[in-house]
């Protein structure tokens, strides 16, 4: 497919994702970065015990907030990262979601664990927001 968009572009529609959210959810989420990748890194998918790096579409690393504490406070920034090509790969198996949709849904996903949600609240605030999952 030629209408892919390349890292740059897809890099602009995840930040246009993020800051689709709305304002009280970004500044509850505090000091996180988000990264997109063509692919996870090979040492990253070993720890995780995946060996099809097209098997990982986002990835969220860092201690969650429930975690964090100003005693405590996690000596590195929490971060997001979107993986392009699983990405791409996924959405033509989703005839009825958009590439932009399907970003927005990892976003939120990534920053859930960041909240220290389960999968089952996430999952309810993607159905609230009218997300498939």
């Amino acid at each position: 497919m030629t209408d892919e968009p390349d890292l740059d572009e897809f890099r602009e529609m995840t930040e246009a994702a993020y800051l689709g959210l709305p304002e009280a959810f970004r500044r509850a989420a505090g000091r996180i970065s988000i990264h997109v990748r063509d692919l996870a890194e090979p040492d990253v998918l070993a720890e995780l015990g995946i060996g099809n790096p097209m098997g990982l579409t986002g990835l969220y690393q860092g201690i969650p907030l429930i975690h964090d504490s100003v005693s405590h406070p996690s000596p590195d920034e929490a971060k997001i990262f979107l993986y392009r090509k699983p990405l791409l790969a996924e959405i033509r198996t989703r005839p009825g979601t958009s590439l932009q949709e399907l970003i927005e849904h990892v976003v939120i996903h990534e920053l859930g664990h960041h909240f220290g949600w389960s999968d089952e609240e996430m999952h309810d605030l993607l159905d609230e927001e009218g997300h498939e999952h």
